[in-house]
């Protein structure tokens, strides 16, 4: 059922939790039941498969809160030319059959939130040209900042900037995006809104009754952006000075077993570096409340959410300068060093496994309520809807 009380947004998203990957985007649903109390948000979203019986299969139902459709399309087999535009046929299909399926069962948005570019703007576009829907955008995507630069090919930066050019805002998690996005010349009126925690479900644990001391890593585990190896080798240098210490590390990816044979290789897998597979929900929640401090070392990043709930867990984070890191943490948070460099690695983790009861937990979690709240953000995101319906 829908509230006629309350203004509807349709976000259009690039990533989401799916039945292949719970854990994609799930930062875009966070923003939107960030947004619950002031909206009503309708989600949708277009996922390629290769297993489906038809070409283009709906989904619908409920999520917390959230209307939410999801639309799974052929994936054309193969790398030719002609499989790749066949796919995208299809996915702009799937597209237009969605608002369709939206407008019948809840009605014309009044609000359109794109998340993560390209190819989500292009219905965006089209609703604003015909059926005069304005819409903003919401980037995290690390691509166009210079150490990652995959923002490339002439069509994609054409398109790109016709969607940026013709969105009412456009919103970045980090000052430090909004520049990269500047520099390319897609220019627009910017917003600074950072990614979404849930500070009453991310709490702090008051009992911490474990013999040794706890670190933690979290990610997708892509080693060419998280740089897991290198936390790895720091680990195994760590060991042969002292014993008191565990890295539990949480996620799955590609890399996943690249990362776990090295890991065997240094003799410290199951010793001193424990891997526990993807944990979601009280799981993770758990395994966080366990640790003592965060370790990230990665070569890249925009805004690392497991940053923000490790804060909202009143935990300090050792992290490197990249990306918008160093808009968050700062040394009351935690400590920053240099991408790739493994003895500065080294030194943190020694200073955090003997300091890190001196950092003030409740400024922590404080700090992360006032900045990453579901109402901090979900009033900032409201007052640019508004905005634009007056």
């Amino acid at each position: 059922m829908t509230n006629p009380s309350k203004h509807k947004i349709l976000f259009l998203t690039r990533w989401y939790p799916d039945k292949y990957d719970t854990m994609l985007g799930l930062f875009v649903k966070r923003q939107a039941l960030s947004v619950r109390n002031y909206c009503e948000p309708i989600m949708l979203y277009i996922s390629p498969s290769s297993s489906i019986s038809h070409n283009i299969v709906i989904e619908s139902f409920e999520d917390d809160g959230i209307h939410t459709v999801i639309i799974y399309f052929r994936k054309s087999e193969g790398l030719s030319s002609f499989s790749k535009f066949l796919s995208f046929i299809y996915y702009l299909l799937a597209n237009l059959k969605g608002y369709k399926f939206i407008k019948k069962e809840f009605g014309k948005p009044d609000i359109v939130h794109v998340n993560v570019l390209t190819r989500t703007g292009i219905l965006a576009l089209y609703l604003k040209l015909f059926k005069n829907i304005p819409y903003i955008i919401s980037e995290h995507w690390s691509r166009y900042l210079p150490v990652n630069n995959t923002y490339k090919g002439l069509l994609r930066k054409i398109l790109t900037k016709v969607i940026v050019k013709h969105s009412s805002a456009v919103i970045t998690v980090t000052e430090n995006l909004k520049a990269a996005m500047l520099r390319h010349g897609l220019k627009n009126k910017y917003y600074v809104i950072p990614n979404v925690v849930d500070t009453g479900f991310f709490i702090p644990s008051e009992n911490k009754t474990k013999e040794k001391k706890y670190i933690i890593h979290i990610s997708c585990f892509e080693d060419k952006s998280k740089n897991i190896s290198g936390i790895l080798n720091a680990i195994k240098k760590i060991s042969e000075n002292r014993k008191d210490f565990e890295l539990h590390l949480v996620g799955d990816g590609i890399d996943f077993n690249k990362i776990k044979l090295l890991a065997e290789e240094l003799d410290i897998k199951d010793k001193y570096a424990f891997f526990e597979g993807l944990k979601e929900n009280e799981e993770l929640l758990k395994i966080l409340q366990k640790a003592d401090f965060m370790v990230m070392f990665s070569n890249y990043e925009n805004q690392p959410v497991v940053i923000l709930e490790s804060l909202s867990c009143g935990m300090p984070v050792i992290a490197t300068a990249v990306g918008g890191i160093p808009e968050i943490i700062n040394k009351n948070y935690g400590t920053l060093i240099e991408p790739g460099d493994e003895n500065s690695l080294i030194s943190a983790i020694n200073y955090m496994l003997d300091n890190h009861n001196n950092f003030n937990k409740e400024e922590l979690r404080n700090f992360a309520i006032k900045k990453f709240s579901n109402k901090i953000i979900g009033e900032k995101l409201n007052e640019i809807y508004l905005s634009l319906l007056k």
